[in-house]
């Protein structure tokens, strides 16, 4: 009898030890794989800022739509202004212009050329890393800012690409998760990974900026 006593306080000690070495291994490998999934999309958002602000620059407004926005990058081309000759110390490089001691030439090239490496694969940019399919959700507007000159309005292009942890985290610690989002909440900050803004205008910053 005295040896089934002491084999079940020794299998209860080992479960202990086991849930408790859980309790604190459980949160500790939740976070790598927070940050690994994080940094990857973390990228992919800088990405679609990148392709965004050229867009901008090309049409004057950002676009809510990935097919646009893709077919923008791998079929458009975007102005280059280089200047030819150099300019003096003494001058600024409107003067040396002006003067005609330089020139600028003109000249266009691929948007997916002058924006990313050789071979990216810009058909997947709407893809959410580490998931099955899901897509960052995008979105563009036009925010009218009153201005202290008269009653006229500013118009400020903004856009705005997120995914909430519940898709880019899945599969993981969903308690841990929740207490994730459960912080955010608290701090008044998006539950995800989110770059630009269609309430405000943040400059396109990135809310791990």
């Amino acid at each position: 009898m005295k040896t089934v006593i002491n084999i079940i306080l020794f299998l209860a000690i080992v479960a202990l030890a086991y849930f408790l070495w859980n309790s604190i291994d459980e949160p500790i490998q939740f976070e790598k794989a927070k940050n690994k999934r994080y940094d990857v999309t973390i990228q992919k958002l800088k990405d679609i800022r990148t392709a965004e602000l050229a867009y901008l620059a090309v049409n004057g407004k950002f676009t809510g739509d990935f097919d646009t926005l893709i077919n923008f990058v791998k079929n458009d081309s975007i102005p280059m202004v280089k200047a030819i000759g150099s300019v003096p110390d003494t001058l600024t490089e409107n003067e040396a212009l002006k003067m005609g001691i330089i020139s600028r030439d003109t000249s266009f090239i691929s948007t997916l050329d002058s924006l990313f490496a050789d071979g990216y694969a810009i058909d997947s940019l709407r893809m959410v890393p580490f998931t099955n399919g899901a897509e960052f959700v995008l979105g563009a507007k036009i925010l009218s800012i009153g201005s202290k000159v008269g009653t006229s309005t500013l118009k400020v292009p903004l856009f705005e690409a997120k995914v909430p942890n519940r898709v880019l985290l899945d599969g993981l610690n969903r308690q841990l998760r929740i207490n994730l989002d459960d912080e955010a909440i608290k701090m008044d900050k998006y539950i995800g990974l989110k770059v630009g803004s269609l309430e405000q205008n943040i400059n396109n910053a990135g809310n791990w900026e």
